[in-house]
């Protein structure tokens, strides 16, 4: 009978083995699904349903994150024989007990939620995705979170926090657990929360901490002392933030305004400053070479929309040649005539940047026409954890500076550079010796008008063009002229960089309006002082 029952015993456990093979490698059971949580969604009880939707959240099986998104997109399938299948879309399905595959029965109803369980569906997903193997979804669940109000995923959030290895992730989940440490009754907790949501520099919690702070008929909003002088640091900790990052958004975008200014100055710095032209029309020469830009962005859409992202440098070339044509007929035809004239110079010119703002409204009608951005100029690079440094005003800036170098080249190592340093210091002498003055003087002319046509087309990155693009830049190039010293390029580069952060700077405090007007002033008190600028002038306004 005792050997009987050995072997009565050995075949029962052979066989609970052999069947425990076939389970164990089944990747649902694996799981750990829980067959009673599926037949409590499946029920019609709402408080059973709605425990087990926050069962399955707190679950790290990604089985059970299948199970709530199935549930809350209506493939939860509930057959007669009991068991709860996850429809694909079609005629197959899963079980959602065992992960085996399934035929979907006919005639099977989907199981029903209401919104209340919608609700509760959205935020166990957000809890189950915390144990993502992706951590872009770790990270919005964990974002997720924050908006909640539940104490009672406090426990789900330590858990989720002591397994995390991502540094974005981590500091999302902590910013969670300590929205909800703020509602504890402990006081150690809620400092401890405060002190996390201090050391995050988000604005967003301002308000959540001022709050702490605030005492009315003198009753503390919080009761703990050291709460509040807990919440008062974090407060001066974001205000340290927000100021720092005012300053370098106001350095950034002044030095971006600088380098439009110097590459409007630049081409005026020559017409000007080395051959003493008053050129009204420099302004409606960046127009021309902002709606060049236009014409070709316009010309690759239709013929080579795989290169438009390119489209921008093909616009270099030609806006600079397209202008300093214009330039060069210009000169020719009537400021040749009006060299030693300013005051006339300055009345033809203005005439003539009035028909070509006329020309280009007949040509192209009088709104704005838009020119996009390609996409390596699109976006930006966050930096101090909310200051956006876009892409193109960083490759305005590049392209601003590489231009100077190249005008510096141009004007110190070249023929071309020689002779105009020639006529700048002394035209008859140069004359004499053979230098051919007008031709110089044309080329000169086309230069710096060519310029203009490179400004151009860096302003039509940054915002729409139209017919009055120009005109809101003559006066600020003139007076970087001005201030830099009549016919210096280091002292427009400097005078530009320096007007525009200033102007930046201004801005929060006096407005737009009031910040030019107290640099127009500033500049008339420069002048006074120092009629010839940053730096001394040289070219024929000495002679």
């Amino acid at each position: 009978m005792r050997i009987a029952a050995i072997t009565l015993y050995l075949r029962r456990f052979l066989l609970a083995w052999l069947l425990s093979v076939p389970l164990a490698a089944a990747p649902a059971a694996a799981a750990g699904v829980d067959p009673a949580l599926l037949a409590a969604l499946a029920g019609d009880d709402t408080d059973a349903r709605l425990q087990a939707i926050a069962a399955l959240g707190q679950s790290p099986d990604p089985g059970a994150a299948q199970v709530l998104q199935a549930l809350g997109e209506d493939r939860l399938y509930a057959t007669d024989d009991g068991r709860v299948l996850i429809g694909d879309g079609g005629t197959r399905a899963t079980d959602a007990a065992t992960g085996a595959a399934a035929e979907l029965p006919a005639g099977t109803g989907t199981i029903g939620i209401n919104n209340r369980l919608r609700r509760a569906i959205e935020a166990a997903l957000a809890s189950s995705r915390l144990y993502s193997e992706q951590p872009a979804e770790r990270l919005a669940a964990a974002r997720r979170l924050q908006q909640t109000g539940d104490p009672a995923r406090l426990p789900m959030l330590e858990k989720a926090l002591a397994s995390e290895k991502n540094d974005a992730v981590r500091d999302a989940l902590l910013i969670a657990q300590a929205n909800l440490e703020l509602k504890s009754s402990d006081p150690a907790k809620r400092r401890h929360a405060v002190e996390v949501l201090g050391a995050t520099r988000n604005a967003a919690f301002r308000p959540t901490l001022a709050a702490l702070t605030q005492e009315r008929d003198g009753v503390h909003a919080e009761p703990d002392a050291g709460v509040r002088e807990a919440a008062a640091h974090a407060l001066k900790q974001i205000d340290r933030h927000l100021a720092t990052i005012e300053w370098a958004g106001n350095l950034f975008y002044g030095i971006s305004l600088g380098s439009v200014l110097l590459l409007a100055a630049l081409g005026l710095a020559i017409t000007f400053g080395l051959m003493g032209v008053i050129n009204m029309a420099h302004g409606e020469l960046l127009m021309i070479g902002a709606y060049a830009t236009y014409m070709v962005q316009t010309a690759f859409r239709a013929w080579l929309p795989g290169w438009l992202d390119w489209y921008v440098l093909a616009a270099l070339p030609l806006a600079f040649a397209v202008t300093a044509l214009v330039g060069m007929a210009l000169e020719r035809t009537v400021i040749r005539w009006l060299y030693g004239r300013p005051l006339e110079t300055l009345l033809a010119t203005w005439g003539i940047s009035l028909m070509l703002m006329q020309g280009v409204r007949t040509l192209f009608g009088a709104q704005n026409v838009e020119v996009g951005n390609p996409s390596w100029m699109s976006g930006g690079i966050t930096v101090l954890g909310g200051l956006v440094l876009t892409y193109n005003r960083l490759v305005i800036i590049g392209f601003a500076f590489f231009v100077v170098f190249l005008v510096w080249a141009l004007l110190n190592h070249t023929r071309l550079g020689l002779f105009v340093r020639a006529i700048t210091q002394n035209r008859r002498m140069a004359d004499c010796v053979g230098v051919p003055t007008g031709r110089v003087d044309m080329l000169a002319f086309g230069l710096g008008s060519g310029i203009a046509g490179l400004a151009g087309v860096a302003l039509s990155q940054l915002g729409n063009v139209g017919p009055d693009l120009g005109r809101g830049y003559i006066v600020d190039s003139f007076m970087v002229v001005v201030l830099g010293g009549v016919g210096q390029l280091a002292g427009t580069v400097i005078a530009a960089l320096g007007l525009g952060g200033v102007n930046k700077f201004l801005e929060p405090y006096a407005g737009a309006v009031m910040a030019k007007i107290t640099i127009l002033a500033l500049i008339v008190l420069f002048v006074q002082k120092r009629p010839q600028g940053l730096f001394a002038p040289r070219g024929r306004s000495v002679e």
